[in-house]
């Protein structure tokens, strides 16, 4: 049976039917640089419904970073009930050291940008070494360069692989934004290392389990009025789906190329992608807006 997509313009067409939002960053609230047209008056709109609103996000930046962001560029922190970055679970996980964790070890190698610190920041055990000889496992948060491409990374994955060593990956989007542009995501790296035979553990969507760890926190919650939006098939619409949610996909997000920058969405588009990733949103809106 073929799920009906439904096209919107405006959220508030729906929104009396839930009461709670799980929300992506990149792509729906900012687009990667700055902040989105329409967002902070739709934000504005979800808290006088009194919609719980949650920032679920697979970004390597801790929540805290997000939260600065967020207030620099003058959304009003009040319209969230909380904002979990899978950066903040990364830095949670390395620190208890337990389960998967537990078996890491607590030497490193990073590939790709090796500018953000905040994920060991005060884990004073972690230490980063230079050769993928010394490590007891890889880190990858973030590529190097907005150009990178899977094919500059592959000597040293297969290296790694040869190695045994488990690969860390924070979040697992394929593409991401980087200063606006589509780009690269660590997730296609992780995804390159499965294939070459290397283990890997990933924090992030669409793991429902991160899914359930953010509900869990909103009182008197209820799935049927529970949407998530986002604008990955990949890890957004897939987590709902695997949470058991309705959900909402933003066009003009990570899948643009594709979809195309109408204001109405295509939702034939929208369906032939959806069927890559078995996965399909209940809505889908060019731009979150209110």
């Amino acid at each position: 049976m073929i799920k009906m997509i439904k096209p919107i313009v405006n959220a508030s067409k729906i929104m009396d039917k839930y009461n709670t939002v799980i929300l992506g960053l990149r792509g729906v609230i900012t687009d990667g640089k700055a902040i989105k047209p329409d967002i902070v008056n739709t934000l504005i709109h979800f808290k006088q419904q009194d919609i719980h609103t949650v920032i679920l996000s697979n970004t390597f930046h801790r929540s805290e970073s997000v939260i600065r962001f967020l207030h620099h560029n003058n959304v009003p922190l009040a319209v969230f009930d909380t904002v979990i970055t899978a950066g903040e679970l990364t830095h949670y996980k390395l620190k208890a050291h337990q389960e998967e964790f537990g078996g890491l070890g607590y030497k490193y190698y990073r590939i790709g940008d090796k500018s953000y610190r905040g994920v060991f920041s005060g884990l004073s055990e972690y230490r980063e070494v230079n050769t993928l000889a010394q490590a007891d496992f890889v880190y990858i948060e973030n590529i190097s360069q907005p150009d990178d491409t899977i094919e500059k990374y592959i000597p040293l994955l297969e290296h790694a692989a040869s190695l045994n060593i488990p690969m860390l990956c924070i979040g697992n989007d394929t593409s991401t934004y980087s200063d606006g542009e589509i780009v690269l995501g660590a997730g296609a790296l992780a995804e390159q290392y499965a294939v070459l035979g290397g283990k890997i553990i990933t924090v992030g969507k669409p793991d429902a389990k991160l899914f359930a760890y953010v509900i869990d926190g909103i009182p008197n919650i209820k799935k049927e009025k529970t949407l998530v939006i986002g604008d990955s098939l990949q890890t957004d619409i897939k987590g709902a789906k695997l949470l058991g949610v309705d959900s909402m996909l933003v066009s003009k997000g990570i899948h643009v190329n594709f979809l195309g920058e109408g204001y109405i969405p295509d939702v034939a588009k929208t369906r032939d992608l959806a069927a890559n990733f078995d996965a399909s949103p209940d809505y889908v809106i060019s731009n979150l807006r209110w």
